[in-house]
């Protein structure tokens, strides 16, 4: 079987494995707030949370999202052109990865709408992303086999 490890799935596997680190970590940050308001040992705690763990996350999946999209584009694909979904997710992406900037500062006074308005923003622009018909981009129909995949099927 010839397996090919192609640079596009790679930068995806890694967008989505940051991605996932950030917007679970986003959720731990939001829970330890609630806990700092009773406990002075515990003050500060999620602004570190957040501003080493989740405002890290979002920015390497912004850097590997971009890459990914050069990647797409030199191979041929161009994602600007799939409908408005697109679109609609940079919005998203841009307006979460600058609130998730400013964030650390106001879990460090104790405000946690910023934060909240963050996990949504990462929510909304996952939700944009899986349900692409819904906002005019056209889903992958089936199985859709990749350009370098081999095709022979050989017996034992």
């Amino acid at each position: 079987m010839n397996l090919k490890l192609e640079a596009v799935n790679l930068v995806r596997w890694l967008h989505f494995v940051t991605l996932a680190v950030g917007g679970g970590a986003a959720v731990v940050a939001l829970l330890l707030s609630g806990f700092e308001e009773g406990r002075e040992d515990l003050r500060g705690l999620a602004a570190t949370v957040w501003s080493k763990v989740v405002a890290w996350s979002f920015r390497l999946a912004l850097v590997a999202g971009i890459l990914m999209l050069v990647l797409m584009m030199q191979g041929g694909q161009n994602p600007l052109k799939n409908g408005h979904y697109f679109h609609i997710k940079l919005l998203l992406v841009f307006v979460l990865v600058g609130l998730s900037e400013m964030t650390p500062k106001a879990l460090a006074a104790g405000k946690r709408g910023s934060a909240l308005l963050a996990l949504v923003l990462f929510l909304a622009s996952s939700f944009t992303v899986y349900n692409k018909a819904l906002f005019g981009g056209r889903p992958q129909s089936g199985l859709v086999m990749p350009v370098t995949a081999d095709t022979t099927f050989t017996t034992r």
